[in-house]
């Protein structure tokens, strides 16, 4: 149990516990491009990620947009982060059945009363010219569909 009383590395120890205890095998951190190690929480949380990477038994992916250049890899903490991690490029999702069973990965989460199964998939290639096979436009463009139709009582 945490309490007022305990400091930064009790926390870190205990969060480590428990995903040690749970099992975890995959960490994702996601939006690393906005950590700025020019500020002091940053800097800590930077020590934090370390600490993690060293003490946890599990893999560490950290998802950004380019963050070759947003300083995240630049002086002494970014060089540790840029010597434990293998830089992949990703660009948007070719017009192919993974893309096809992504839209219906999508579409099989919404929760709309009179929606018709399959539909969205059988839009798949329209949804490829309208998104750029972006994944982040097509959730925006679906979450923005379902809360319209919602709206319009429609679904």
């Amino acid at each position: 149990m945490i309490s007022p009383r305990h400091n930064t590395v009790d926390i870190t120890s205990a969060v480590c516990q428990v995903l040690i205890e749970a099992r975890t095998d995959l960490v994702l951190v996601d939006e690393i491009h906005l950590m700025n190690l020019a500020t002091t929480a940053d800097e800590e949380l930077s020590d934090h990620l370390k600490y993690f990477t060293e003490h946890l038994p599990a893999t560490f992916i950290y998802a950004g947009i380019d963050v070759e250049h947003s300083g995240l890899f630049t002086g002494i903490r970014g060089d540790q982060i840029a010597g434990r991690c293998t830089l992949l490029h990703t660009g948007p999702f070719p017009l192919n059945s993974e893309w096809e069973g992504l839209v219906a990965t999508m579409e099989a989460t919404l929760r709309l009363h009179q929606h018709k199964a399959e539909t969205l998939a059988g839009l798949h290639p329209y949804l490829h010219r309208r998104t750029g096979g972006m994944i982040g436009s097509l959730s925006h463009l679906i979450r923005a569909a379902a809360i319209s139709a919602i709206l319009a009582r429609r679904l």
